[in-house]
């Protein structure tokens, strides 16, 4: 389960000069150019790129961010594999993933992603992995740019049946 502290990734990925992925990362996280802003990453354009990318994984997430977050949240719903959260007013999202990591009753199974000292430094007192956010997003936009493997027919591993056999054979005029 990752904990991601949004604002920090976000930060992050402005600070290196990252922009949203090539059209063929977008395909594969179901981001349209329509979502794209010129620029800069949305919270949401954020959340639907982690969500594919944990998909490819097979993993999930909590995406925290600071402050209370649009009006309407309902743009973070249905993003595959990542629930998003709000600190709330008064709170900031390192506090939050703090009491997150401490409230865990598995807290080695946690990878935490900050740049964050305070929250590295939480997670490895519990035993938690911790992730610089420039680091994940690397490894991140690699993983979505692999070229996804497709399966082989399973016809192709066994051949073709008896009467298949015939059939070509006819077609091709070789049925002598």
């Amino acid at each position: 389960m990752f904990i991601i502290d949004g604002c920090n990734l976000l930060w992050s990925i402005q600070e290196t000069g990252h922009r949203i992925p090539d059209s063929s990362v977008r395909e594969r996280v179901s981001l349209s150019e329509a979502d794209e802003e010129p620029g800069s990453i949305s919270e949401v354009q954020l959340c639907r790129i982690i969500g594919g990318y944990l998909k490819l994984i097979g993993e999930s997430s909590e995406i925290i961010f600071d402050g209370v977050g649009p009006r309407d949240k309902s743009v973070f719903e249905n993003i595959t594999n990542a629930e998003v959260f709000f600190a709330g007013p008064g709170r900031d999202a390192d506090t939050v993933i703090e009491d997150k990591i401490q409230a865990n009753t598995a807290p080695r199974r946690l990878v935490i992603v900050s740049s964050d000292r305070r929250l590295r430094k939480a997670a490895r007192t519990r035993g938690a992995s911790a992730v610089k956010s420039e680091d994940f997003w690397k490894r991140l936009q690699k993983e979505l740019r692999r070229k996804k493997t497709t399966k082989e027919p399973a016809g192709k591993r066994h051949g073709l049946t008896e009467s298949e056999t015939k059939q070509w054979l006819q077609f091709l005029g070789l049925d002598e």
